[in-house]
């Protein structure tokens, strides 16, 4: 006889509190990088992008409970838990900082800010649509693309993201305000990472942002809180994310951010056949492929009604089921998420939450994505694992260039005076396609620890071919791509002829190595690494 479904149990509560606190951060560091970081004017991202970004969330998190409901029935078990969904952060905050940001700041040379804030929203719902679209062809071959590329590739470059964007810059905020900060990250720190459970089993998440919160208005107005803020007035910015081709106006200039469309396209698939498999192994058997097409259609829902984030299943679900959470919390929080975005509350409780609260959820965020880049690769693989890390920070750096240097003074430095290329220019060309550019490094260093050479030259050809057209590696500030002849200054040439020339050069290196005796010896035990 069939047991009738519980849906919804005391878990859902600890459960919904925490999965809704990790999409409102989101939310928050996408509006603060926006506005405070690059000037962005409020009234576009409230009213504009949050109603679209957080419909795609109530999409996906409707379509999730509905299947928990239909496995449920299908299996028998009562217990069955929704897989949760919410905004994917590395790629959300990515996002702002690689494609709005900058593209914001290059329109504003040229037309009004107001102007330059629609184009700007067009640009990243155009980002967002083409990024569903891959998302749904890969949703039908993400397993191939994940035993093709190797592990160290596709969780290292996520990994360099949670490093430079998601741990480095959240500790900016928290530092940034000390008492509140610190106590709200201690208290992430106790119950995420040391699992120490608090009195009640009350959930952390809740209790971290309460107390931090709480700080910031107690001890804001005696002058312990730097930059410290009064309570705004509680302004509700109503937007209904309505169907719309205004994303056309935007995908001439999303194509040159293509390279980074993909690569965030892909590890959310790649991430989610892996939170699909670890469903499964807590009994809660979902078919990876419908899992995979749910945040495809979330993504592209999000971005035909103004959306310029995309949603992803998050990896914990065999967590939430030991909480006791069941399908009741992805229903509310895709609820509250979605009518929060419409209706304005969420950018209510964006503005009234300092972000030094907020702030300690990405850096448990950006720890989990390091951990679990470290330790699901073979150990061997740790350098390549690292060394993924480095395009994203010459990223950062380039975008801390960007926003602190007077424009004329950068592109003097951009220009150099020596004979070799500039050490700007460098960090610049690193920094553009940092996403794709961490795969390829961390895919080809993997190959050549495990001794296949020839693949790995296979890749060094791709970062020759990606690097010559500026797929990777662009010397323009936009990350354009280009045909490198027609580019206007010998020394910008010389980036994409010398890099494409040296990884080509490395490429038959490796290939004339595999033939050498060394290079069919067995692999030494991972074990031996650390002797």
């Amino acid at each position: 006889m069939t047991r009738r479904y519980q849906w919804f149990s005391v878990g859902d509560i600890n459960g919904f509190f925490g999965l809704m606190f990790d999409n409102m951060t989101v939310l928050s560091f996408l509006a603060g990088i926006l506005i405070a970081g690059f000037g962005f004017p409020s009234e576009i991202v409230y009213k504009r992008m949050f109603p679209g970004t957080a419909f795609g969330v109530l999409v996906g998190d409707l379509i999730y409970t509905w299947m928990a409901f239909r496995l449920a029935k299908k299996t028998g078990n009562p217990r069955v838990t929704a897989m949760p969904l919410g905004l994917d952060t590395p790629s959300t905050i990515g996002i702002a900082l690689a494609v709005l940001g900058p593209a914001f700041l290059s329109l504003k040379t040229r037309m009004a800010v107001e102007e330059a804030a629609l184009m700007t929203w067009y640009i990243g719902m155009a980002t967002m649509v083409m990024i569903g679209v891959i998302k749904v062809l890969l949703s039908f071959c993400g397993g191939w693309v994940q035993r093709i590329v190797p592990r160290a590739g596709l969780l290292g470059s996520l990994a360099g993201i949670g490093l430079a964007l998601l741990a480095f810059m959240p500790l900016t905020d928290i530092f940034g305000m000390p008492l509140v900060g610190l106590i709200s990250l201690g208290l992430i720190l106790t119950t995420l990472v040391a699992r120490i459970r608090l009195p009640g089993n009350v959930s952390g998440v809740l209790v971290a942002v309460a107390a931090g919160t709480a700080l910031y208005y107690l001890l804001g107005p005696l002058g312990f809180v730097s930059g410290y803020q009064p309570l705004p007035p509680l302004d509700l910015h109503f937007g209904l994310p309505t169907p719309t081709l205004l994303f056309v106006n935007g995908l001439g200039e999303a194509l040159q951010y293509l390279p980074l469309a993909v690569p965030f396209a892909i590890l959310t698939v790649v991430g989610g056949i892996n939170v699909t498999e670890s469903a499964r192994v807590a009994s809660d058997s979902y078919k990876t492929r419908d899992i995979l097409l749910t945040e495809a259609v979330a993504t592209l829902a999000a971005g035909i009604c103004g959306g310029v984030a995309q949603s992803t299943p998050y990896i914990g679900q065999p967590a939430y089921k030991r909480m006791g959470a069941r399908a009741g919390y992805t229903l509310i929080t895709g609820l509250f998420v979605g009518l929060g975005g419409i209706f304005g509350f969420a950018g209510a409780i964006v503005e009234m939450i300092p972000r030094a609260v907020l702030a300690p959820i990405l850096i448990f965020v950006a720890l989990d994505i390091m951990v679990q880049a470290t330790f699901a690769c073979p150990r061997r693989h740790a350098p390549a694992v690292i060394f993924s890390y480095l395009p994203t920070v010459a990223r950062l750096l380039a975008i801390k260039y960007s926003i602190f240097i007077p424009a004329a003074a950068f592109a003097g430095l951009l220009a150099g005076h020596g004979r070799e290329i500039p050490e700007v220019l460098v960090t610049l060309a690193l920094g553009n396609g940092f996403i794709l550019t961490g795969m390829l490094w961390g895919a080809f260093l993997a190959e050549l620890i495990d001794r296949r050479l020839r693949r790995s030259a296979i890749y060094l050809g791709i970062l020759a071919v990606f690097t010559f057209f500026g797929v990777i590696h662009s010397v323009l500030p936009g990350g354009d791509l280009y045909l490198p002849w027609q580019l206007s200054t010998a020394l910008e040439r010389a980036v994409p002829y010398q890099f494409a020339a040296a990884y080509l050069a490395l490429a038959m290196l490796f290939l004339a190595l595999s033939f050498t005796r060394g290079a069919r010896e067995p692999l030494p035990d991972d074990r031996d690494q650390t002797e």
